[in-house]
């Protein structure tokens, strides 16, 4: 009888594991982590229909545009403040995708995509958007983002956080 119990216990599995999206989530608000902007840090992480990462990326000057020769502050004219020179995460994930095609794929997203990312997220053939941050709704950009999603039949919904807590270690 003892045996039996044994056995039953070790065919169990574990019930407390997350959620495809709060792993995926997970990924993309880690991959903020790595972002150098003193304000705004925003990652992304594109997934395909099979649940495999296939690219990620976050806020940042491009390849070889130093961070510390190039302005991170938000306030003056450009080119005087670092919104003509930062790539966001959005593109960045599509631009570090080195496969085929992402058509058909998710898009896990920090805060809600710009008009400017939202071009290409629709040309790249991403098919669905999800978001944690939407702090910029009524920005002339995300209303224009979300116009051309609807146009374009990108699915986008909002992120349903979980009261979980995960803690990473390094």
């Amino acid at each position: 009888m003892e045996e039996k119990k044994d056995t039953e216990r070790k065919n169990k599995k574990r019930t407390d594991y997350i959620t495809w999206d709060e792993y995926f989530m997970g990924v993309a608000e880690l991959s903020s982590m790595r972002s150098k902007d003193p304000n705004t840090q925003v990652g992304a992480c594109i997934v395909g229909k099979d649940h495999k990462i296939l690219s990620m990326g976050y806020n940042g000057f491009p390849s070889g545009c130093s961070d510390d020769e190039f302005p991170w502050n938000r306030d003056g004219e450009a080119p005087d403040n670092k919104y003509p020179y930062v790539t966001h995460a959005e593109l960045n994930a599509i631009l570090n995708f080195r496969g085929g095609s992402l058509e058909d794929t998710i898009l896990y997203v920090t805060l809600f995509p710009c008009n400017e990312c939202a071009k290409a997220i629709i040309q790249s053939g991403i098919k669905k958007v999800i978001y944690a941050e939407d702090k910029y709704a009524a920005s002339p950009a995300t209303i224009a983002a979300k116009k051309m999603f609807r146009a374009a039949g990108i699915d986008y919904q909002k992120y349903c956080a979980s009261e979980k807590t995960i803690k990473i270690t390094v």
